[in-house]
């Protein structure tokens, strides 16, 4: 995940998303950002998901809501305005 529109600084935060639907995603980090904070997000749905290889997804998304939860936590509420496919690692034929 990474905030756009802010400081280049910033960088990506790795985190791990607890709900992923279609049209949006949750996530958990140690900051808050704010409602309407326009973010990018990459995620990897895996094998069990696609039935082959995984597969990365790069999302374009803003914040819908952010709140606290235990130990410091802060959840993140995403809706996905745009996606693409990221390509894979291609083999070499035989």
């Amino acid at each position: 995940m990474r905030p756009t529109g802010v400081s280049a600084s910033v960088g990506e935060i790795h985190t791990e998303s607890k709900d992923v639907s279609s049209h949006g995603v949750y996530f958990q980090m140690e900051t808050s950002l704010k409602s309407g904070s326009a973010v990018e997000i990459t995620i990897t749905l895996p094998s069990e998901i696609t039935r082959s290889e995984p597969v990365r997804v790069r999302c374009e998304a803003r914040v819908q809501r952010s709140e606290s939860i235990a130990e410091g936590r802060v959840g993140i509420a995403a809706k996905i305005e745009r996606y693409r496919f990221l390509p894979g690692k291609r083999r070499k034929a035989s």
